[in-house]
């Protein structure tokens, strides 16, 4: 599901995205400047690694994500704001968006359920 950001205003643009068995369901809403605030939450399972013993499992999510997206560079210094994407052509991805989340959580240290009881 592409997204033109200059088209996204004050009222909230519902959006949700499914693959295999994760969701992910939010809005969309112009912030201030250039800024468009992603409210989401991504819910299911995804396949991952066990950090322990290196066997596949499926683990549960239920994360709550919200940073903004930046319409260009995002350049303001004095109130910094750290989760911001940029995007160079005022669309986004939402899909990308999803599997960049999803990637951010196999990244961290997961394991499965015989390793958390051993």
């Amino acid at each position: 599901m592409q997204v033109t950001l200059r088209k996204v205003g004050k009222t909230p643009l519902d959006f949700e995205v499914k693959s295999d068995e994760i969701t992910f369901k939010g809005y969309l809403q112009y912030h201030a400047d250039k800024l468009i605030l992603l409210k989401a939450k991504l819910s299911g399972k995804i396949t991952t690694v066990c950090d322990v013993c290196a066997e596949e499992f499926k683990l549960d999510v239920n994360e709550d994500i919200e940073f903004f997206i930046s319409d260009g560079i995002y350049e303001k210094e004095e109130d910094s704001i750290l989760d911001v994407v940029e995007s160079f052509d005022s669309t986004i991805e939402i899909e990308d968006l999803m599997n960049s989340e999803i990637e951010l959580i196999k990244s961290d240290y997961n394991s499965c359920e015989n390793c958390k009881n051993s």
